[in-house]
């Protein structure tokens, strides 16, 4: 996230530790050199530590932004969760961004809290975090408890919370109360959805706020080989039908069964059959998958609704590679 003056669409990337952290922490170099203002580095429990990635990267790097995203309030107390966070601002010199979000419920039923996701539980993690980022010490009762809680260092630079969230009650609260969206969603006509639904929320939200960022938190799958570059987006994709809202799979008509079924694989750690479920029509409706040509196109569409987009898993079936690929296809897809 700029300057509140600044219009300029915000470009994200989103680094998945499922390889080794040696290997995510250059693609987030590469990231930087090639023009992207935020890497965000994905949170889940059976993937390397996010925080532990991002720590390398602030050493590694001058001028990105860097942040988990998308975090979830459950699996990490949100006292815990801000201090780590801003750690990585001490680390970069107040280069931190917050993603924080109610959690892949795949991978969240592993752990028993699928039942504990929810909007309040979110909106309190951040409101806090911000008071702890501020210096004060917080007392707070309601999704969760702290008891005159703060931070023994002082938070350097200013640390944009963005909600990640794909339901309409998520959307209007990030639109009141954050400072941008990770809407979790690669088709035109969701982020035109998901456009409106912020907007409702945003006629409540106070002008000293500043600039807000509806991102399209898109997986992405670039290759000058376009079926390579579909067969990777499918794992990324099987993800997102499984936790998919009823009304977002409606919108591409995706049979319910089919996604609770990619779900159950899922969570019982039977990747591949959940991987072999996703079909075309998903990999069409979840990612933008294909080559360069076709990437800058769908990226032309998604700018209409938009105020960026983070480049998210895959990347493609060579990663170092699409990092520069989705970069140039975006700038590309800029209106002349």
């Amino acid at each position: 996230m700029r300057d509140g003056a600044d219009t300029t669409p915000t470009l994200g990337v989103e680094l998945t530790p499922d390889d080794p952290i040696p290997e995510i922490v250059d693609r987030g170099v590469a990231a930087e050199d090639a023009g992207y203002d935020v890497a965000f580095v994905s949170c889940h429990y059976n993937n390397r530590d996010p925080f532990a990635t991002l720590a390398r990267l602030a050493g590694e790097t001058d001028r990105i932004r860097l942040g988990p995203g998308v975090a979830n309030p459950y699996e990490l107390h949100p006292v815990t969760l801000a201090g780590k966070t801003a750690t990585v601002a001490a680390l970069s010199g107040g280069r931190a961004a917050f993603g924080i979000g109610p959690g892949d419920p795949s991978t969240l039923r592993n752990l028993g809290l699928a039942d504990e996701r929810g909007l309040r539980s979110v909106l309190e993690a951040f409101k806090v975090a911000q008071d702890l980022w501020d210096g004060d010490r917080v007392t707070h009762e309601g999704s969760f408890e702290a008891r005159e809680a703060g931070l023994n260092f002082d938070v350097p630079g200013s640390v944009p919370v963005y909600v990640g969230g794909e339901g309409p009650h998520m959307c209007r609260m990030a639109g009141k109360h954050a400072d941008g969206l990770l809407f979790n969603g690669s088709h035109p006509d969701d982020l035109a959805w998901a456009r409106d639904r912020v907007e409702e929320g945003r006629e409540d939200r106070p002008d000293h706020r500043g600039r807000f960022d509806l991102l399209a938190y898109a997986s992405v799958s670039i290759d000058t080989d376009a079926e390579a570059a579909r067969e990777a987006a499918r794992p990324p994709v099987a993800f997102i039908v499984a936790g998919a809202a009823p009304p977002v799979l409606d919108r591409h008509g995706i049979d319910h069964a089919a996604a609770e079924a990619i779900g159950d694989h899922i969570a019982a750690g039977e990747f591949t059959e959940a991987f072999n479920r996703v079909t075309g029509g998903m990999i069409d409706g979840f990612s933008v998958a294909g080559t360069p040509e076709t990437a800058t196109d769908r990226m032309a569409a998604l700018r209409e609704h938009t105020d960026g987009i983070v480049i998210g898993s895959p990347l493609g079936p060579d990663p170092e590679a699409a990092i520069g690929l989705a970069a140039d296809a975006w700038r590309e897809s800029a209106p002349e």
